[in-house]
């Protein structure tokens, strides 16, 4: 039963975001209020999916795979709800909202080119840019606008998916969990590299 927590973790995200994006259509009373809620804990589900599954040593490609999907969907959930009660936010800040979703995309295109695969490389930086995402999008949920962190959250997005098609483009064969360019680097060497337990074992 224990073994069965981190895909429980991934698919209780994926509820979450659907229900976070009805109570937005539905206009609920204090939405801001549970929709910091939940997407709060959307995000620790994240942290200790992965967590747990290395502890447990489930960590399995499919599994890795999944939890990157499940992500992508629930910030799209978020995203869209934030859209359905801020609106005026995202008519300000269009065309840096479609540069840093199609920077995400992009992504995703030249892994499905090269990898016939989603990605799933889980680098350092993309973690630290979804703290910032998730920070972002606690702002506008909460007081409507986001200036000085969404400026940051959009060129560490950016620069973080940049990364990320280095890393795919230096690999040899598709990878998951590769925590940075210098690590794809060494991979395509031949090399092992260390892994944090923690985040990225």
């Amino acid at each position: 039963m224990i073994k069965k927590i981190p895909i429980a973790l991934i698919f209780l995200r994926f509820n979450l975001g659907f229900i976070l994006l009805y109570f937005s259509y539905i206009k609920i009373d204090h939405y801001n209020y549970i929709a910091i809620l939940l997407i709060t804990i959307g995000l620790l589900s994240d942290v200790f999916d992965g967590i747990i599954a290395r502890k447990l040593n489930i960590s399995t490609k499919l599994l890795r795979r999944l939890d990157s999907s499940i992500d992508q969907i629930f910030f799209i959930y978020v995203i869209v709800a934030t859209y359905l009660q801020y609106p005026l936010f995202f008519k300000e800040n269009w065309i840096w909202l479609i540069l840093l979703i199609s920077s995400e995309v992009l992504t995703y295109v030249v892994s499905f080119i090269k990898f016939k695969k989603e990605i799933a490389t889980h680098s350092i930086g993309a973690k630290i840019w979804t703290l910032f995402l998730f920070a972002t999008l606690v702002e506008i949920t909460y007081s409507g606008n986001s200036v000085v962190l969404f400026q940051l959250c959009f060129w560490i997005g950016i620069i973080t998916r940049l990364e990320i098609i280095a890393i795919i483009l230096i690999l040899k064969k598709w990878t998951n969990d590769v925590p940075s360019v210098f690590a794809a680097i060494r991979l395509r060497k031949g090399k092992e590299i260390r892994r944090n337990k923690l985040f990225n074992g």
